[in-house]
């Protein structure tokens, strides 16, 4: 008897020893909460549409939710079922612990734990067996030991995240967007009802069960214990039928796209720059021409549609259909690097009159020519002889870009597409001038960014595929007047294309194709309003297909697609407006001989100040006349006073109010007004001043500086 008694004083002891120390290891060591818990991704459209939910590290789907983006009326049916004293206890409530044990081990009428949340949260994120005593002991311990360094807010967030609601579904978060299609704070009390009663008993509550009656029941149980004023508001709405949908409903939309950022992506909320309205419209379109075209051997597309204003990924098709297995269809079109074509001849003539070589209606040659051993010819066998440089551009002939490409200083179109991001493998002989034609391989996201810095002034960004995107700083590529200039020339129409170009359209389209060579890659890529939009057309194994050919492949799905963001967007034009503001000007072009100048048939185009090359012509009457500087007269220059050796540039113009451009040796100084005079500080030598109006009427002085003393 002695020795029964000692072992329970021995035992008891113990057990105040161990909670003792239990309670010191409680307050000086903070245990961690959710650290070590993995969750599911979700990803949202612009507007907050679903696209995809991924399964946590463990094959559960847990998405993460902050205690304020759960609904208040979710909260409170939580704690009315699970914990009503949750703010007055410290983690550990006696009198429910007392009755548990009671109904459990004495009455044996049911299995009732008393736990509390935050012993709740301890069993769960440990993965405890709470049945047996040393297991009970250890929850009260670390709940006891959570209360003393976190919140309450903390630990009823964590029960949010880690509570079960059937199957592989936990969190309250997760629930809702499975059960309901709509996030925890938008729940209405009868839905947080049904939620708040599934932790208890996950199994027999799941909602998904053929007989999901006990879930039903257990809802109505619960909201009888509702104050009445809230009962009697919600009782119609509780006798109606709750339906739940279920993991195979959760939506995959977007795979492409959404494929691009599981890689990279945190756990959590991803609010990506897609419009889910417009890439619905898009696939739909795709699949569509597809169809129609199958005749033609046409089994893949791809298709990409930016926002210029933000850089934002709006649309992404990265093939005909993503689960065609016969196209490779999990593959995405947008990142292979194939042949661009002819798309990259807008670049070729953006360099050419950042340089200086050419205005819009500059004279090119196309005639048979040889570039060193490379003797390239015209898609069409023909040549053409002598064309402007806004025609051979939008007729991509390939003789005058070739010759434009091979008259360009630093950088050349290899240095300057390189300092894009290209990336192109091979160094810059390896390509030689068959770069201009499609002979170096870009993937269609570098194509869209490329042409995006046409439409943002010569700007170039990075795309942004998430709203929280971190993106590199831009770089200035061209002048915003090369870049606009250089877009506005691709607005001409096509022959043989006004049957989709012009049908229903809202705003101009500046536009390139390209067909690669072996007809392998069929593609066509324009602006029009804020976007950018690329088609590519053709095969994923690169097989060839004499229909593949851009005009005729790409540029009836471009436009298709063109107009369906019309129909949902009322747009503006970007260029037109834009290039009113910079320092250009529309000048009198002969057509015949490319010079600025006005004669019987003559064109406007525009012409840049300091860049575009002109012709000195002396017209009579309207032209301008110089009066100062003065013809044969000799200007001293003083070294000791340079801030005193300014000219003034004044001419007599009958033009009155229209402005004139000043030239010093074929070097742009400004635009005045003909009524003032514009001061310029030349250094000592010999030069030849010009002026010229907005109709390429010019005049010229030679004169001499002088260094004095």
């Amino acid at each position: 008897m002695k020795r029964a008694k000692r072992s329970i004083i021995i035992t008891c002891a113990a057990l105040l020893v161990l909670f003792a120390g239990g309670m010191l290891w409680a307050l000086y060591s903070k245990p961690p909460l959710l650290q070590n818990t993995s969750f599911s991704t979700a990803y949202y459209d612009r507007s907050g549409a679903l696209l995809r939910l991924t399964l946590a590290e463990d094959d559960s789907y847990r998405l993460y939710t902050k205690l304020e983006d759960i609904s208040p009326d979710l909260i409170e049916a939580t704690l009315l079922q699970e914990d009503r004293y949750f703010y007055r206890h410290p983690g550990v409530n006696p009198v429910s612990l007392v009755r548990g044990a009671y109904e459990t081990y004495v009455r044996r009428s049911r299995s009732m734990g008393g736990s509390t949340i935050t012993m709740q949260v301890v069993r769960m994120r440990d993965n405890l067996d709470t049945r047996s005593v040393v297991g009970k002991l250890w929850q009260i311990l670390a709940a006891l030991r959570i209360e003393a360094h976190y919140s309450k807010k903390d630990i009823l967030e964590a029960y949010f995240n880690l509570a079960p609601y059937g199957g592989n579904i936990y969190g309250a978060g997760t629930a809702s967007l499975i059960y309901f299609k709509q996030s925890a704070k938008n729940l209405a009390l009868p839905q947080s009802l049904a939620l708040a009663v599934i932790p208890q008993n996950p199994i027999k509550r799941f909602p998904l069960r053929a007989d999901n009656s006990a879930w039903q029941e257990a809802r109505l149980r619960l909201f009888g214990q509702l104050p009445s004023a809230q009962a009697t508001q919600y009782a119609p709405f509780m006798k109606m039928p709750l339906t739940a949908f279920g993991r195979d409903d959760l939506p995959f939309l977007a795979p492409h796209f959404v494929d691009g950022l599981v890689e990279e992506a945190d756990e959590g909320a991803i609010n990506t720059t897609l419009d889910l309205g417009t890439q619905k419209k898009f696939e739909r379109a795709v699949k569509s021409y597809l169809d129609r075209h199958k005749s033609q051997g046409f089994d893949n597309a791809v298709a990409m549609l930016v926002d210029t204003r933000n850089m934002a990924v709006r649309s992404l098709v990265g093939s005909g259909d993503f689960f065609n297995a016969a196209i490779e269809g999990q593959v995405d079109g947008t990142l292979a690097r194939r042949s661009p074509g002819s798309t990259l001849k807008p670049f070729v003539y953006a360099l050419a009159l950042e340089q200086g070589l050419i205005h819009p209606e500059t004279l090119l040659d196309d005639d048979p020519a040889f570039f060193a051993e490379y003797r390239p010819g015209n898609f069409d066998n023909r040549f053409v002889g002598k064309i402007p440089a806004r025609e051979a551009l939008v007729l991509s002939r390939n003789i005058p870009a070739i010759s434009l490409a091979q008259k360009l200083s630093t950088p050349d179109l290899y240095g300057f597409l390189q300092k894009a991001g290209a990336g192109f493998p091979e160094n810059r002989k390896h390509y030689g001038l068959s770069i201009v034609v499609g002979g170096a391989e870009i993937d269609m996201r570098g194509l869209v960014r490329f042409y995006a810095m046409l439409a943002n002034g010569g700007v170039l960004k990075d795309l942004r595929y998430t709203k929280n995107n971190n993106a590199s700083e831009p770089i200035s590529m061209l002048s915003p007047e090369a870049a606009l200039v250089t877009l506005s020339m691709l607005e001409q129409d096509r022959p043989g294309m006004m049957p989709f170009t012009n049908a229903r359209r809202s705003l101009p389209v500046y536009w390139k194709t390209g067909t690669s060579n072996g007809f392998r890659d069929a593609w066509t890529v324009g602006v029009f309003g804020p976007y950018v939009l690329a088609v590519w057309v053709g095969h994923f194994d690169g097989h060839a297909n004499p229909a593949l050919i851009g005009s005729q492949a790409a540029t009836p799905l471009f436009f298709d697609l063109v107009r369906t963001v019309e129909n949902r967007e009322k747009l503006a034009d970007i260029v037109g407006p834009a290039l009113t503001k910079l320092n250009v000007a529309r000048l009198s072009v002969c057509p015949d001989t490319g010079e600025l100048r006005d004669c019987g048939m003559a064109e406007q185009s525009w012409f840049i100040p300091g860049k575009s090359p002109f012709f000195v012509v002396r017209l009579g009457g309207d032209a301008p006349e110089i009066l100062s500087p003065r013809e044969g007269i000799s200007y001293a220059y003083s070294y000791h006073h340079k801030d005193q050796q300014s000219i003034p540039l004044e001419a007599k113009n009958t033009r009155n109010e229209e402005p004139l451009y000043w030239f010093a040796d074929n070097k742009f100084l400004g635009t005045a007004d003909p009524q003032a005079p514009l001061f310029w500080t030349p250094q000592p030598g010999e030069h030849t001043i010009r002026v010229v109006d907005t109709k390429g009427r010019a005049d010229s002085r030679a004169i001499k500086v002088i260094v004095s003393e």
